[in-house]
């Protein structure tokens, strides 16, 4: 047992919560960002400006005619795998490997791929950590050892793990279409927590495939959780902490949660509030990548993938057009309420004595 952990150790392979389900997940959010989203946010800019370079496609592959954001949305298994692979601090040819892993595993796993690319780049990661340098002829032992046992996984796990992703997802969507009140606090609570948590709602969200009125809900807990902070901190934090909560991530309260958990209520609340008016009132619903589901105001890509929604269900004619109301439902859930109830809540903590000066002060 001493030599297995010694050799763990030597390896840098920690199997734990933190780093599989906090680094590799927040890590895998990020490949998307750099993938799937951009190459849907620049779709969109092409398509809205009418920018040739855009919409014309760069490259045909295999018959397939792609775009420049289309390559990027492409790459978003690559990407994702990648990512995670530098969060497990996986050497140069494990690391590189890993790019056939994720696409792989994204392909095979369909809709619900982002889960299927966790589970399986985590394992063939750490195996190709623990073989790394093990042999003379590592340049080749080491990438066929990852590659085979990742896409090896990818053939057995992906397809299970995708369909399950997706269930659990289409449950959720089910659930909140039948009962949008309950549902649309459920989902805006606990997705928001998520994101204010050191994991990642957005990987979240995108594993479970998080679109419609549960993905607006969703939207309406980020914000919660990033605009509330934002603004209710600004007494302590001023501009730079507006700016870095407000369109950076609520996470950087996480110390201060852990000082004081009370903190948390008001942002807590206003989700609980935003999240079925924006279910119930607005039916804001999120029909665009449901990475961005999770993603709340976070370089706004929360608003920008509501917006993408948007114009493909009117090319769809699923809508008949962008209404004045679809903009102001998705200004108050995502800015105007979160900036007013967020502090006025956190006012009464205040009054109560549950909140003092100084306990939202960021480092």
């Amino acid at each position: 047992m001493e030599k297995i952990k010694a050799f763990l150790k030597r390896k840098d392979i920690e199997i734990s919560v933190k780093r599989y389900l906090i680094d590799a997940l927040g890590a895998m959010a990020q490949g998307l960002f750099c993938s799937l989203l951009i190459g849907t946010i620049i779709n969109t800019i092409g398509t809205q400006f009418g920018i040739g370079f855009l919409t014309t496609p760069v490259a045909t592959v295999g018959g397939v005619e792609y775009t420049v954001g289309g390559l990027a949305t492409a790459m978003s298994g690559p990407a994702m795998a990648i990512a995670i692979g530098y969060a497990l601090k996986c050497p140069p040819l494990v690391l590189f490997s890993l790019a056939t892993v994720g696409f792989a595993s994204n392909a095979l796993g369909g809709a619900g791929g982002p889960l299927a690319v966790l589970f399986i780049a985590i394992i063939a990661a750490e195996v190709g950590k623990a073989i790394s340098k093990e042999t003379p002829i590592d340049i080749l032992i080491t990438p066929l050892v990852t590659i085979g046992v990742g896409v090896a996984l990818a053939a057995w796990w992906a397809p299970a793990l995708g369909a399950a992703a997706m269930k659990v997802g289409t449950l959720i969507m089910w659930a909140t279409d039948l009962q949008p009140f309950w549902m649309g606090i459920f989902v805006s609570v606990v997705v928001g927590i998520a994101l204010t948590l050191p994991i990642s709602s957005a990987a979240i969200c995108a594993a479970l495939s998080l679109t419609g009125l549960a993905g607006g809900a969703a939207v309406a807990g980020c914000c919660a959780q990033m605009v509330g902070f934002a603004v209710m901190s600004f007494r302590e934090n001023k501009w730079g902490g507006l700016v870095s909560q407000g369109i950076g991530t609520s996470m950087l309260q996480m110390g201060n949660i852990v000082k004081n958990p009370r903190i948390w209520i008001a942002p807590i609340v206003t989700s609980a509030i935003t999240g079925p008016i924006a279910t119930c009132v607005f039916h804001l619903k999120m029909d665009g990548p449901p990475v961005s589901s999770g993603m709340g105001t976070c370089g706004f890509v929360g608003q920008i993938g509501v917006y993408t929604g948007w114009t493909s269900d009117v090319a769809s004619g699923a809508m008949s057009a962008i209404t004045a109301m679809d903009w102001i439902g998705l200004f108050l859930i995502s800015f105007i309420l979160p900036a007013i109830l967020a502090p006025l809540i956190n006012h009464f903590c205040r009054k109560a004595g549950w909140v003092k000066d100084g306990d939202l002060t960021l480092n």
